[in-house]
């Protein structure tokens, strides 16, 4: 709920308030961020100001207490006494740069309007509420309109801004945030994620007592190196406690996110796009609408703040068929053949695939021109490789319709090889310096999304690609960083424009596709994580988490993922070992218990496979079906990290949850280990177990000869054959118990192997295992 009178804004959730005043000057002033509290103590909130501090500049000689350095500010500009972090930068006609936004008006109403050159959240009339505030520039008489949408059911107050350029002449701007806003102390924990690629999503605390601190991305994506998503929060905040605010921007480019202390231990949050490289030429009467920014409030830790953000990307962000649908089990053919297949080996694939539960067949880089390596053939999407399919697309999606399954394809639409007819063409769509060496990466360049007649190219090709009768799912690459900054579309003086107008030229091209294809399921991918953003969010549903497939490594990159984004969003894959990208080796259920709290796929090769592995990925996927809606659109808490890593997903009505455990490595001689769950409904009963297992016997070495009548040599041919047959027994976990015991109290497990006995009261868990526990709400009377 928005309460306004012209002076004072408060912006309620259900749980927090925003607030701001416009002070006597005409700047907004912020008040508050946090739990809710009562408008009619605004002006309690305000800092009490007699002289200003000395070596400052004053803002005007009518206010000799007032200096813009020392007021916390809804928004801030270059030239006005205000060091820190700005909001926006302009250089006008005559040169200068001193910008003076000041109050005008402002308005409200329920709902939100759509932006005119991207995407943003969404919601009804009763989902959220808009207020906007008007500033003026008193020395240039631009406009600057602040936009807030309050989704108060979430917790989450977003924010964008858009300048006008209501002057006479041109004016460009070289800086354009879309929010900026200032608490009133210092030494905040600042969280922020980074990687590379088959690396992502690495969780990073700093402390900022003094200075500044930029989560940014330079490679012309949202980045693996340092995801938009970050927090701010008390020093001691867990994930059930303290104060937490959570910071994500609905864009798809390079972004800023700075924390600035000053001098008067203020700490600034300013974010948006990245000022580096930028900058952009507006006429008389032409605006700029920068992206949206997220914000949401948590008083009880990082639990809650994901739970909000999670609500948010699922009910605000993601949307059409996909957005609550379930999604399919795929098998992706990459890891199981690269490059190197015919029709044939992959119709056989998906035989194997059909026979153990799969529902999708994806088919990936291969398919088109002369794509036998990744050296050539992008952009020939209109060629198909005929001398791996001669059926051609329609031939190949109806095999594998024919079979039972969906039938998926890759594609790079935004790339194109040197090496490839349409390059032959239009040398002049790729993005290069004429007659100056291009800094090449992956073998490719990209095609210039600036360029109106390309992005109309693309929509054209990839229609009739997508039109393909039988196809249902599209797996979209992006797999190189931006260099050489140069669109030959644009005049000189519009280079610095190319990296915005290439993410506007992308969200034209997603947004015409997505809605003619409603259908499709569209999942993202930039070598993995290199784009990973509400702003492709808005138009798939999903993005490949990562190119690495192993276990281990996953739990990171998918427990980074979880702080901001729900696991409905982020896809996971089952692969073979030794793991492509790393060569560890990890039991198949650990591989499947990690991937099944993501979108549940597989990328190995099951011709090839063992039989017993054919037959627990059988089973794998049998179990995922019944607990599929749960694991994809549950909430999602973080249980434990470290050596031990325990997640659980409960579903919506807290009817089930779904629970995992994983060791990274064994600690001797520590056989108790308690699942501490949370989010069940305390008044409710349960039924909590695990599933029965059965464990190789290879996997306790030579031990087998302190039970065997005969010696057996460890890895020889006896010892094989009597693995076949004879497997060691798991333990039980089956108990009854109400949910506020199992929230507070938690379960104890069986205890773990410590040398000095195995039978089926001992948990078997060696480096990388994992478990799968499941709690049912029962009949109180039970």
């Amino acid at each position: 709920m928005i309460k306004a009178d012209g002076k004072y804004f408060f912006l309620n959730t259900k749980n927090t308030t925003y607030a701001f005043k416009v002070m006597e000057t005409g700047q907004l002033e912020h008040l508050y961020y946090g739990s809710l509290i009562d408008a009619e103590d605004g002006e309690n909130l305000s800092e009490k100001r007699a002289f200003a501090p000395g070596n400052t500049v004053l803002y005007d000689n009518a206010h000799p207490e007032m200096t813009l350095e020392d007021v916390r500010l809804e928004t801030s500009a270059v030239g006005k006494g205000d060091f820190r972090e700005p909001m926006i930068e302009a250089i006008c006609t005559d040169g200068s740069t001193s910008l003076d936004f000041i109050y005008d008006s402002y308005e409200t109403f329920s709902g939100k309007k759509e932006f005119n050159t991207m995407p943003g959240s969404y919601g009804s009339k009763r989902d959220v509420e808009t207020l906007n505030v008007k500033m003026v520039d008193a020395n240039n008489g631009f406009t600057l309109i602040l936009s807030y949408y309050v989704y108060a059911d979430c917790d989450v107050i977003s924010r964008s801004a858009k300048f006008i350029n209501t002057s006479s002449e041109k004016v460009k701007l070289t800086r354009m945030l879309s929010m900026l806003m200032d608490f009133d102390h210092a030494g905040m924990k600042i969280t922020s994620f980074h990687g590379k690629w088959t690396s992502e999503m690495n969780k990073s605390d700093t402390i900022l007592s003094a200075g500044k601190f930029v989560n940014s991305s330079f490679t012309g994506t949202s980045s693996n190196r340092s995801n938009p998503f970050f927090m701010v929060s008390d020093t001691d905040a867990t994930e059930i406690s303290g104060s937490v605010y959570g910071y994500n921007l609905i864009y798809s480019g390079n972004h800023y996110g700075a924390v600035e202390v000053s001098p008067w231990e203020k700490t600034r949050v300013a974010y948006g796009i990245n000022p580096r490289n930028f900058s952009w030429i507006l006429e008389p009467s032409e605006e700029f609408e920068a992206p949206e920014a997220v914000m949401t409030y948590s008083a009880a830790g990082y639990r809650q703040m994901s739970l909000n953000m999670h609500e948010f990307v699922r009910e605000h962000i993601t949307r059409g068929n996909w957005k609550k649908k379930e999604r399919p089990i795929l098998i992706n053919s990459w890891e199981a053949a690269y490059f190197d297949f015919t029709e044939s080996s992959l119709v056989k694939l998906a035989k194997a695939a059909k026979k153990v539960g799969i529902e999708l067949f994806v088919m990936d880089d291969g398919w088109f021109g002369e794509r036998n390596d990744d050296k050539r053939g992008l952009g020939d999407w209109d060629i198909v490789n005929k001398k791996k399919l001669p059926s051609g697309l329609e031939g190949m999606a109806k095999k594998i319709n024919d079979l039972g399954l969906m039938f998926g394809l890759w594609v790079e639409p935004e790339m194109i090889n040197v090496d490839s007819e349409l390059y032959k063409k239009h040398p002049e769509w790729a993005i290069d310096i004429p007659g100056k060496n291009h800094a090449e990466g992956r073998n490719q360049r990209i095609l210039d999304l600036c360029n109106p007649e390309v992005v109309d190219y693309l929509i054209d090709v990839m229609s009739s690609v997508f039109s393909t009768p039988g196809l249902s799912y599209v797996k979209w690459d992006m797999n190189r960083n931006f260099s050489d900054y140069y669109s030959k579309y644009l005049p000189a003086e519009k280079q610095q424009e190319v990296s915005h107008r290439y993410v506007l030229g992308l969200y034209r091209l997603l947004k015409t596709l997505t809605e003619r294809f409603p259908e499709l399921l569209i999942e993202g991918c930039a070598s993995g994580g290199n784009r990973f953003d509400l702003g492709v969010l808005c138009y798939y549903p999903q993005i490949w988490a990562s190119d690495n497939t192993d276990a281990v490594s996953r739990l990171d990159i998918q427990n980074g993922y979880s702080y901001g984004y729900p696991q409905s969003t982020y896809t996971a894959h089952v692969s073979s070992c030794p793991n492509h990208q790393t060569l560890r080796i990890t039991p198949m259920e650990s591989r499947f218990a990690v991937a099944s709290f993501g979108v549940l796929g597989y990328e190995l090769n099951l011709n090839d496979a063992k039989s017993e592995d054919v037959a627990s990925v059988e089973a794998q996927i049998e179990l995922y079906k019944q607990y599929r809606k749960t694991l994809q659109f549950g909430d999602f808490y973080r249980l434990k990290s470290g050596i031990i890593c325990e997640w659980s997903i409960v579903s919506r009505d807290k009817s089930q949850a779904v629970t995992m455990v994983m060791q990274r490595e064994v600690q001797p001689n520590n056989p108790y280990l308690r699942i501490e769950q949370a989010g069940l409904d305390e008044n409710a009963k349960y039924h909590f177990y695990g599933r029965k297992l059965e464990y190789n016997l290879k996997g306790f070495g030579d031990l087998v000869n302190t039970v065997a009548p005969i010696h057996i040599k460890q890895d020889g041919i006896l010892h094989n054959v009597v693995a076949k047959f004879v497997k060691m027994p798991g333990e039980t976990e089956d108990i009854k118990a109400s949910g506020a015991t199992l929230n507070n109290a938690g379960v104890k497990l069986a205890q773990s192997f410590i040398g000095t006995g195995y039978d089926d009261r001992v948990r078997y868990f060696p480096d990388f295992g994992a478990r799968l526990y499941f709690t049912e709400k029962i009949d109180i009377t039970e």
